[in-house]
């Protein structure tokens, strides 16, 4: 039995829901492990995924009886067969923060009910990790931090920005990394001011500050990993920025349990920008797993309660425009009564690379 698709099920019913039209790639791929595009709809009768010729035998290959899902190519579904998949529904939810006003007037036309709007359902789900997601978030985590072993070694003067970000992304993809969890950032000198630099021909320099921001993906779920490396000595702003930075990350860190009141040092994380009279650019950390950024994100502003299994990211940084910026971030699982990091690479005077 689908034990997602159950539990979802019982909260459609808890909402007065008839039904449910799941259209969200990630959430399809959550609730039933299929890497096919269409449609999933959960209806009083049974559980459809509507997909097209080019899928079903992908499609047909991956579901068994205990999925509770039935297939059908659009090709030889009719309207009257559309209509008629909600028959006595009155209720039905969508993804109301994904499908476009296009899908909304194409869903009302073709199923005939009351569409609803169920308040990011599915992502509340995903929220909290079950043990098969963690296993696959820490493969990906163990793949970026070998991989950043690997790039330390790699980068040197007259490399690149492209290029370096090119050997990341080999390098993942050639270890056991399915694909890129978000494009790979590698900002040097200047670009590192950048929160999302994009990399260029720029070739990195000696006493060169370099940003890398990347992550892959391992049956689907993200990695997230940030750090600075320094070409040659940095500079003492170089250092105390840095330092600043990994206080706050420490700080956070240590407030994270299922059980703590977060947004309380997060608070006190935005006043010690405020002392120093930095600017802060971006959120602390954002939640992951299908997608790179999910809820919860760590702000001190609105609802934020951590659960136990809740994997986030805890990413503070400082930007300097047209000088330099520094960001430290790890992937971070939520436990009872603190966090454990699994992205695991150390920090500063490991990423001092001497240039002769």
């Amino acid at each position: 039995m689908n034990s997602k698709i159950r539990a979802l099920k019982n909260q459609i019913k808890a909402l007065n829901l008839q039904g449910m039209i799941i259209s969200n790639p990630k959430s399809i791929r959550y609730l039933t492990g299929l890497m096919a595009e269409g449609t999933l709809l959960i209806t009083p009768r049974e559980n459809i995924f509507i997909t097209d010729s080019r899928y079903m035998e992908t499609v047909n290959s991956f579901l068994t009886i205990d999925q509770e899902i039935v297939a059908y190519d659009i090709r030889n579904l009719n309207k009257t067969d559309l209509e008629s998949i909600f028959d006595g529904a009155e209720n039905v939810g969508f993804e109301e923060a994904y499908v476009t006003y296009e899908q909304y007037k194409f869903y009302l036309q073709t199923y005939r009910v009351n569409l609803v709007e169920t308040d990011k359902l599915i992502e509340l789900h995903r929220m909290v990790k079950e043990d098969d997601e963690i296993e696959n978030i820490k493969k990906a985590c163990l793949i970026t931090d070998n991989c950043f072993d690997y790039i330390k070694e790699f980068v040197k003067p007259g490399v690149t920005e492209k290029e370096i970000a090119f050997e990341i992304e080999k390098y993942m993809v050639t270890h056991g990394a399915e694909g890129l969890a978000f494009d790979t950032i590698v900002a040097s000198g200047p670009n590192s001011s950048l929160p999302h630099a994009i990399p260029t021909d720029r070739k990195v320099e000696e006493k060169d500050i370099i940003q890398f921001d990347f992550g892959c993906k391992v049956n689907g779920y993200c990695s997230d990993f940030s750090r600075a490396m320094f070409l040659g000595n940095p500079t003492s702003d170089m250092v105390n920025v840095y330092d600043f930075v990994l206080k706050e990350y420490r700080k956070i860190i240590s407030g994270l349990s299922e059980s703590s009141d977060i947004k309380s040092v997060l608070k006190e994380c935005e006043q010690d920008y405020k002392n120093e009279k930095y600017d802060l650019l971006h959120s602390f950390g954002h939640s992951l797993g299908l997608d790179i950024h999910e809820d919860p994100i760590l702000s001190s502003k609105g609802e934020l309660k951590l659960k136990k299994n809740m994997l986030i990211t805890v990413e503070p940084g400082v930007y300097f425009p047209g000088k330099f910026g520094i960001r430290i971030e790890d992937t971070v699982l939520i436990n009872k009564t603190g966090a454990t990091p699994l992205t695991k690479s150390g920090t500063m005077l490991d990423f001092v690379k001497k240039v002769c």
